[in-house]
């Protein structure tokens, strides 16, 4: 059990989250993914400062480690990264995709929707027709591994269909007319947030699954491109 800071800026919300034996205390949020460098740090020593909370306090920080935005990742996990050093503190490096999942999960239930024996597949636009997607089960567990997919009529064809399975993100719009003759496919309305990684960044302190903070990185799933001038 331990007093966690979160923090999450893979798409184009970014989140802090303090958690505190697996509960969350308070999480801030900012929809504006070119202002993620300016209000991650301040959402930080505000949330720490109205909780009473100061950096020796802290067991752990935990950072969603992508797939997502270049730009994005690389802020929070820098950011993440600098406070570990600064504060002598282990780094949790949790699953874009599968804080998704948790996170819808968490939402379902709430909602009094039985997930059941149902897919999670999270979904994040990496433009065009392509998406940073992967399928989990209601254990979360990986079904469908994450990986950068260009969209067709048959992707998830192959884990989907003999059971239901809830698309969401800010990717699942592209597949959605897609998806029409999918039995049991359902889209609901997601928001991302770092509150989504508590449960998993608890059982990865309870495991001591920790980041070598001189050498973690994000996964970015697939390089970046560079457009060359012509």
């Amino acid at each position: 059990m331990a007093l966690i800071l979160h923090i999450d800026t893979a798409t184009a919300t970014g989140s802090v989250c303090l958690s505190r034996n697996g509960e969350v205390l308070e999480t801030m949020e900012n929809a504006d993914q070119k202002d993620h460098a300016a209000t991650i740090t301040l959402f930080i020593q505000q949330l720490m400062k109205r909780h009473h909370i100061g950096p020796e306090a802290l067991d752990a920080i935990a950072v969603s480690a992508g797939p997502g935005s270049y730009t994005g990742l690389r802020v929070g996990i820098a950011t993440a990264k600098g406070l570990c050093y600064t504060w002598d503190k282990p780094l949790i490096g949790i699953s874009t995709l599968q804080m998704m999942a948790a996170g819808m999960l968490q939402q379902l239930i709430r909602e009094g929707t039985s997930a059941g024996d149902a897919y999670l597949v999270p979904m994040i636009d990496a433009r065009r027709m392509e998406v940073f997607t992967a399928v989990y089960s209601t254990a979360l567990e990986a079904v469908l591994p994450p990986q950068a997919m260009v969209l067709e009529p048959s992707s998830y064809g192959a884990v989907t269909g003999s059971k239901p399975a809830f698309f969401f993100g800010d990717g699942a719009a592209k597949w959605q007319a897609s998806a029409i003759a999918v039995p049991d496919a359902f889209f609901p309305e997601y928001g991302i947030s770092a509150a989504h990684m508590v449960p998993l960044a608890e059982k990865a302190f309870a495991d001591k699954d920790f980041k070598d903070v001189a050498y973690f990185s994000p996964d970015y799933l697939k390089a970046f491109y560079f457009p060359r001038k012509t």
